[in-house]
């Protein structure tokens, strides 16, 4: 394990009383995540205890993962414990956020919760895989990427990676609207992840990853996965909107957010303004591939596979509303240009 600051947790009390406890952990070098815990009721005696999201599994973010809670224990006084943990859930099940349940596994038998369709990820992953690595190359053609270039050398592998390096049992389906445990309101928010949640405690909003301070959510093509897209997100930034007496959002990644409306009007407004980018740059027809080089001309490698998906998520869903027209080239790849008026 490398050498890493102390794990520093952060306490929020919503409206009923319940303290929250954000663990941030090095899910990956250079991506930090957080992790929090819920604990309701007497801090000698708390009636239900909840981690939500669990990190990447890496060995530093599982380390930081248990200095955490035992922070907890000792800096506040909660009589928290892995054995006595009620609840685990799973906002989405990418690797950042899922990948250390094997581990957590093996510290409790706490029952799992995921939305239903993050379920079969979940406890299958290899399956999840096994689908990836046969569509990769259909996706490389439609987006017109080089089947010899180094993209399409990242794609295959990235599309190779497990959600999480094996198969957990996940205890609860999780449906739009269900209150778990009779804590969490559940909120579908599908577009960064077709199977992601958000959960609503008190006054409190946990956003995931649908909603950050800092970033806005990659996005690929809702044709690379059921739920994903463009559409999907916009539509799930209304739905989180509509929330009422929601006093703070706190993200998968990053710290809290107070103004968290002003938030979603600053990723409505990001949004539109990459939709006209790529609308200024389909003057004649053009692949995905070709559409981001001419919006991003100084790319830079490391952000060259969240722009590819990114710009595809973008020309999909401006072709869905007719404001980009979609043909296809000999080659099989899609061509989208503005319609000629």
């Amino acid at each position: 394990m490398t050498e890493s600051r102390p794990v520093i947790p952060t306490r929020h009390v919503t409206s009923g009383g319940v303290r929250v406890y954000r663990i941030p952990v090095p899910a990956f070098p250079h991506l930090p995540a957080n992790v929090y815990l819920t604990v309701r009721g007497d801090p000698a005696r708390p009636d239900h205890t909840a981690l939500i999201d669990v990190g990447s599994g890496h060995e530093d973010s599982t380390a930081a993962l248990r200095a955490g809670l035992e922070a907890v224990r000792t800096d506040f006084g909660e009589a928290c414990s892995w054995t006595a943990l009620s609840r685990i859930v799973i906002t989405h099940p990418h690797p950042d956020h899922v990948a250390g349940l094997p581990s957590v596994r093996g510290l409790s038998d706490a029952p799992v919760a995921a939305f239903h369709t993050a379920v079969p990820v979940i406890e299958r992953p290899q399956e999840r895989r096994a689908a990836q690595q046969a569509s990769v190359e259909k996706h490389l053609t439609w987006a017109g990427i080089p089947t010899d270039s180094a993209y399409a050398e990242r794609l295959r592998r990235r599309a190779g990676n497990l959600a999480l390096p094996q198969g957990v049992p996940v205890d609860t389906s999780l449906h739009d609207g269900d209150v778990l445990d009779g804590v969490f309101s559940v909120i579908h928010t599908p577009g960064h992840e077709g199977s992601q949640v958000c959960l609503r405690l008190d006054d409190v909003l946990f956003s995931a990853d649908h909603l950050l301070p800092r970033n806005s959510p990659p996005l690929m093509p809702e044709r690379m996965q059921p739920g994903a897209g463009l559409g999907h997100y916009l539509a799930s930034l209304d739905r989180v909107e509509e929330q009422r007496g929601v006093t703070l959002a706190l993200g998968g990644h990053n710290g809290p957010m107070p103004e968290w409306r002003s938030r979603i009007q600053h990723l409505r407004d990001r949004y539109a303004d990459k939709q006209r980018d790529v609308l200024q740059a389909a003057t004649e027809p053009r692949t995905v591939h070709d559409l981001m080089r001419e919006v991003n001309p100084e790319l830079k490698a490391v952000q060259a596979l969240l722009l590819l998906d990114q710009t595809g998520a973008l020309a999909e869903y401006l072709a869905a509303r007719g404001e980009l027209r979609e043909t296809r080239r000999d080659d099989g790849a899609a061509l989208f240009q503005r319609p000629v008026r």
